[in-house]
């Protein structure tokens, strides 16, 4: 492969990693996730979004909602710092530095908990099969 098609391929893949942070969740039955106040209501599964600010820092809010949009949890998702964002000077590393913080959230429970492995890997095969 020639060094021009490489130094494209590289370039195509900051891009792409540096315009967006993803997860994955588990939720209960019948509900929808908003992260961060966004107007996106999110399922169960893989969650891609923009990045977050600064002031995500001490977690992202999130919300839990049934159908009738009564609210069954709400409470602060981990972030943590993206490398990627120190490749975008200025703009990534002074508007957003901030990406979820675990690779899987589940929010079944009272509290935000990390994923069991088997939970991971019930969600990635869920996610292929939908497609």
């Amino acid at each position: 492969m020639s060094s021009l098609k490489s130094a494209a391929m590289l370039a195509a893949a900051l891009i792409v990693s540096g315009c967006s942070t993803a997860t994955w969740v588990k939720l209960p039955d019948d509900s929808a996730l908003i992260v961060n106040e966004r107007p996106t209501l999110h399922k169960q599964g893989l969650i891609k979004t923009r990045p977050f600010s600064w002031g995500a820092a001490g977690g992202v809010p999130y919300r839990l909602e049934d159908r009738q949009s009564h609210v069954i949890q709400s409470g602060r998702l981990k972030t943590r710092f993206r490398v990627a964002s120190i490749f975008w000077p200025p703009v990534g590393i002074a508007y957003w530095p901030m990406g979820f913080g675990q690779r899987c959230y589940d929010l079944t429970g009272p509290a935000p908990q990390t994923c069991t492995h088997q939970d991971l890997i019930d969600l990635r095969k869920n996610h292929r099969l939908s497609r």
